[in-house]
């Protein structure tokens, strides 16, 4: 089953398949994209061969990786790296299932994309300036609050 991806004439090949060429559980040559490797099923052949051991590997790796997109969002508003997590179960997600893939690479061509936009000497400027304005804002609140209450703490500690 061949569909069209995310507009760069990839073709996603599903594993189970009947090829033209005779080859049944696996990807031909011809289904590689150019810039990303092959999508489908990234499971070992022997459990690709058995439709049920498939599914249920299939249904493993879903859980899997839900789990860690949990934690990811979990760890969103609470300490920890959350959308490093949340991409990682993608990542899980993209062993097996087409549509996790086109979403990851999505993602990957993305931030590529706003990295060299960060690097532009431009922008660098601009962000460097908007550094400094916000830096000597903070200052002068800093030495406003400091002349006016001095070095008293805005909120009362009773010493024990």
């Amino acid at each position: 089953m061949n569909t069209p991806s995310d507009g760069r004439n990839e073709a996603a090949v599903a594993a189970d398949d009947e090829h033209p060429d005779g080859h049944r559980g696996e990807a031909r040559e011809d289904a590689v994209p150019a810039a990303g490797g092959r999508l489908g099923s990234r499971a070992p052949r022997f459990i690709r061969a058995r439709p049920l051991l498939h599914l249920g590997w299939q249904v493993c790796v879903f859980m899997v990786g839900l789990a860690v997109v949990a934690a990811g969002i979990v760890m969103l508003p609470l300490p920890g790296p959350g959308w490093v997590v949340i991409f990682g179960g993608m990542a899980i997600w993209a062993t097996e299932f087409v549509w996790a893939q086109l979403v990851l690479r999505w993602t990957k061509r993305k931030v590529t994309e706003a990295a060299q936009r960060a690097l532009d000497p431009k922008v660098r400027r601009r962000n460097i300036a908007l550094t400094v304005i916000g830096l000597v804002i903070v200052a002068v609140l800093v030495a406003v609050y400091t002349w006016k209450f001095g070095f008293v703490m805005p909120w009362k500690i009773k010493h024990q």
